[in-house]
């Protein structure tokens, strides 16, 4: 047996040696991340998991050396560089929990519900401007049309849930009149991926999860991101160009907070997805109405309005995470 003296509860935990861990008065057994709903849920009803980046492994580490009960622990094994593992104990561990090191690269969520599994045939609908990619397309594209503090200051309003989104949509598209639908092609070759978002895609797919981009911006980026990604589906709104310029217009039916909810059901249906395996992720408030019709919502770097509304969220790693709150 490893000598636990010279040890700590995190380097055992990923060492893969020994089933129980001596800490203090207290004891850790180890289980796998699968046996949980088989044999631990009746004794350990409270769970939570942390996920985090190797940098912050001794951080982590001198945090999780304040558990005061016995525990039973599990590693979360994903296909990205990120680290998690699963605490489960027969009462909740407010304090520890409380104590988390928020300054860290480190995520902490309680499990509340049945988690969707990575091995069984899922949904992720996701949001595009600031969720899969790391800007704001009308804001780019105002930019590059000259206009772009005007616009910026009404997509932040939207985005807090201060406007009405069509409204505010229709004023934004107004000031791109007369500029060049060649800033179009141009951004779609610079369209920065968020970090993370083809490790998630890489992970699910061959797990027959369907992959949805739903975004109240445009069919230009969420096109090119489906074919460059090779996403299932695809739903945004359509600029109007006449004679190789924006006329400060869309056109078809909006897609808004609600037609993004309703992506859900529709992808559901169409790829018979099972219930509870229809997860959705966004940024903003216009993803509100998305995130609730999900089984599992999931807030990404979020407002405020968001991240009341959600099942979940990530507020300081990146995309990788989202694997983590699945169960695997």
């Amino acid at each position: 047996m490893e000598s636990q003296k010279n040890s700590n509860a995190l380097t055992w935990l990923f060492s893969g040696e020994d089933g129980s861990f001596s800490h203090g008065d207290f004891s850790l057994t180890r289980y796998f991340e699968d046996e949980f709903l088989n044999n631990i849920q009746v004794k350990q009803p409270h769970r939570f998991r942390v996920i985090f980046d190797e940098v912050d492994f001794d951080a982590v580490s001198s945090w999780l050396n304040h558990l005061n009960q016995d525990c039973s622990v599990a590693v979360l094994m994903r296909h990205n560089e990120l680290k998690g593992f699963e605490v489960a104990s027969s009462s909740r561990l407010a304090q520890l929990i409380e104590c988390f090191p928020i300054g860290s690269n480190a995520e902490l969520f309680e499990v509340t519900q049945a988690l969707p599994s990575i091995f069984k045939p899922g949904l992720l609908v996701m949001d595009m401007d600031s969720t899969a990619i790391q800007i704001e397309c009308i804001d780019e594209l105002a930019a590059m049309a000259g206009v772009g503090e005007a616009v910026s200051e009404v997509t932040e309003r939207a985005m807090q849930g201060e406007l009405d989104f069509e409204e505010s949509l229709r004023l934004r598209v107004s000031k791109l009149a007369g500029a060049s639908d060649s800033i179009i092609n141009q951004l779609c070759q610079d369209l920065p991926l968020m970090p993370g978002l083809e490790s998630i895609v890489a992970e699910l797919k061959p797990n027959d999860w369907k992959l949805v981009l739903a975004s109240g911006g445009f069919t230009p980026f969420v096109g090119h991101l489906k074919d460059l990604l090779g996403l299932d589906a695809a739903y945004a709104n359509e600029l109007v160009i006449e004679d190789g310029k924006l006329t400060g217009e869309v056109t078809g039916e909006v897609v808004d907070a609600q037609y993004k909810a309703d992506v859900i059901d529709k992808s559901a249906a169409k790829w018979q997805i099972a219930a509870g395996q229809r997860v959705a992720i966004g940024d903003g408030a216009n993803d509100i109405p998305m995130v609730k019709a999900a089984d599992y919502g999931i807030a990404f770097h979020a407002k405020p309005k968001l991240l009341a509304a959600s099942n979940a969220s990530i507020q300081r790693l990146d995309l990788r995470c989202l694997v983590f709150h699945l169960q695997g």
